[in-house]
């Protein structure tokens, strides 16, 4: 069944993400535009039901007021003005807001209540046929959240026309690579290529201690080893990416300015020679990962945690050494077990470890050891602006520290990170 949708037209509201959410929690799907949509452009959204004009005080665009385009304003749908044309906004109590919403989609669009994720699948699968056809794929799979969401929607839309690359630089968590390669290589049977290039990149980042440094050299090298891959695929047509809406708001919209910019939205050459496909761009981020356990995909990719771009790169403070990277990954491997088992899993927001360029003095079997810290960081917020420390129990603590100091080779002390951002940031790097 095609899903009926409401179309949110962007005046200048900083709401319309949270208006948005609010429609889709009542059952039926909506998509936010510029104001500037043309004909054609509209007439290419499937079942618009009705159109809510959201103003706010980002009308005003470099010294201007904008205005709907003439193809909104003729559409022939019902349509609701929120804070503009000098209409009255929505009452400041929720429950009266609320209510007019409802009324307006039900009532007057006569919008069914059909947004499900299993619904936006089977429209997407369709959507994605068309577009590609029986033309090939390419998709860079980080093994994130929404990179493995976007390669199993398309191998269920398109199988073995999507490739998959997935590139292991050396800096992700223990069993990620293979956890990768038995989802999608063997379980899914995706037509997946991987690069072993972890050599490639620990070169590159030997004796690089800057951590912008490092962060340019990861995602510069990655690009190239994508590139490469990419040059020995034939007839490739479309790229993939994983964007979803928050990235499209945070890289900045016609009425509001970029937060920071994103990989995947405006940072793509000029140049590119392939179409892209992103079929999550209108997704948030608990949207992105109701399909992930929709199409099948296990736990711990949908709900795996939020992790950095350069991965364990920022987590080997200073110029990372093989030694340290592996202390890293082991101890991050420890504290995420003892996480799961004492139920904090899904309750932290974000807990690692990382480990400094420096060593301390330490005794094991009345011994003087000389060898490195291992500092734990656990976090929680709600958009990372703002975090606070997760206060331990005593008992889980002393348990990660003991496991930590006996089973990582080279570790003799372990330290928590009590520091909430601000003044600290997440990240040490």
């Amino acid at each position: 069944m095609k899903q009926d949708m409401i179309l949110i037209i962007d005046l200048g509201s900083e709401e319309n993400t949270i208006l948005a959410r609010e429609i889709r929690q009542m059952g039926v799907y909506t998509e936010i535009h510029p104001h500037d949509l043309t004909e054609e452009q509209i007439n290419h959204l499937p079942n618009v039901k009705g159109i809510i004009i959201n103003g706010g005080k980002n009308r005003i665009v470099d010294g201007k007021e904008i205005n709907i385009s003439d193809a909104i304003a003729s559409y022939n749908v019902p349509k609701l003005a929120i804070d503009c044309d000098g209409k009255p906004a929505l009452p400041s109590n929720e429950t009266e807001k609320k209510d007019i919403i409802q009324k307006f989609v039900f009532d007057e669009c006569k919008c069914l209540k059909n947004w499900s994720v299993e619904n936006f699948i089977a429209d997407q699968v369709e959507l994605l046929k068309q577009q590609i056809g029986d033309k090939k794929v390419l998709l860079a799979l980080s093994g994130g959240v929404d990179s493995s969401v976007v390669a199993a929607l398309l191998i269920k839309a398109i199988g073995k026309q999507l490739v998959c690359v997935h590139v292991n630089h050396g800096l992700l968590r223990k069993g990620e690579p293979e956890e990768v390669v038995r989802v999608f290589g063997q379980e899914m049977d995706a037509n997946l290529v991987y690069v072993d290039a972890v050599d490639r990149f620990l070169d590159k980042l030997a004796g690089v201690n800057d951590p912008e440094q490092k962060r340019k050299i990861i995602g510069s090298e990655f690009i190239r080893v994508f590139e490469e891959e990419a040059r020995k695929q034939e007839d490739i047509v479309f790229l993939a990416q994983g964007t979803i809406y928050p990235d499209i708001i945070e890289s900045g919209t016609k009425t509001v300015k970029a937060v920071k910019s994103h990989h995947n939205v405006g940072g793509l050459p000029e140049d590119l020679k392939f179409e892209l496909v992103e079929p999550l761009k209108m997704l948030f981020k608990d949207e992105v990962r109701a399909c992930g356990k929709a199409l099948g995909l296990p736990d711990n990719m949908v709900y795996r945690q939020p992790f950095p771009g350069p991965g364990l790169g920022v987590r080997c403070l200073g110029a990372i050494t093989r030694e340290r990277l592996e202390i890293v990954r082991e101890s991050d491997a420890i504290l995420r077990e003892e996480f799961a088992k004492n139920g904090l899993e899904g309750k932290v927001w974000q807990y690692f470890t990382a480990v400094p360029d420096f060593k301390s003095v330490g005794v094991r079997d009345n011994i003087r050891t000389y060898e490195y810290p291992v500092i734990i960081r656990a976090v929680n917020t709600v958009d990372a602006m703002t975090a606070t420390i997760e206060h331990l129990d005593w008992a889980v603590l002393d348990k990660v520290v003991n496991r930590i100091t006996a089973e990582v080779k080279g570790v003799n002390r372990v330290l928590y990170d009590m520091t909430p951002k601000p003044v600290a940031t997440i990240e040490w790097e």
